[in-house]
């Protein structure tokens, strides 16, 4: 008993890492700005403003007007759900 209590304890613990993660892309450009929170990358006319946090890793010296390749993820800030129109049937 003791032993299938410590496994479902054991499995609660690494549940978190089994969680889900989003794709991963990148983008390859000129680096417009760089702070400790944010990195800006232009590629042709769009900007790329991207969150930058502690546990960013970086290789080689990332500066303004270095040629770069970030690579992110996106990650939800909120969700607006637009209300169903009246005498619409529900499926």
């Amino acid at each position: 008993m003791k032993r299938i209590a410590l496994a479902a304890f054991l499995l609660g613990l690494a549940t978190p890492v089994l969680a889900r993660q989003p794709d991963t892309y990148q983008v390859t450009g000129v680096v417009d700005e760089v702070a400790d929170d944010l990195i800006v990358v232009k590629k042709g006319k769009e900007t790329f403003e991207i969150a930058r946090t502690p546990d960013t890793k970086v290789t080689g010296e990332l500066k303004k007007g270095a040629k770069a390749t970030v690579h992110y993820r996106m990650t939800a800030t909120s969700a607006d759900v637009a209300p169903e129109k009246a005498g619409k049937a529900k499926k």
